[in-house]
């Protein structure tokens, strides 16, 4: 749903870096240039970045059971 706040391996705090990585992505940055400039060196943090998919909209979309 949303970025976890530390990594689940090793424990770094992650989420105070998402909002960047999310707009200089989706502005066409390559993801291994964004992640190496943030600093994110380790591979388990930065699968974290990666492979995190959104789906709260998806969530959303449904409609409510009465």
């Amino acid at each position: 749903m949303i970025i976890p706040v530390r990594c689940f391996t090793c424990g770094a705090p992650i989420a105070h870096l998402w909002d960047e990585f999310k707009r200089r992505v989706e502005a066409g940055e390559d993801p291994a240039k964004v992640l190496d400039d943030l600093g994110v060196k380790r591979y388990c943090c930065r699968r974290m970045f990666l492979s995190h998919a959104e789906l709260s909209y998806e969530i959303l979309n449904f409609p409510k059971i009465s």
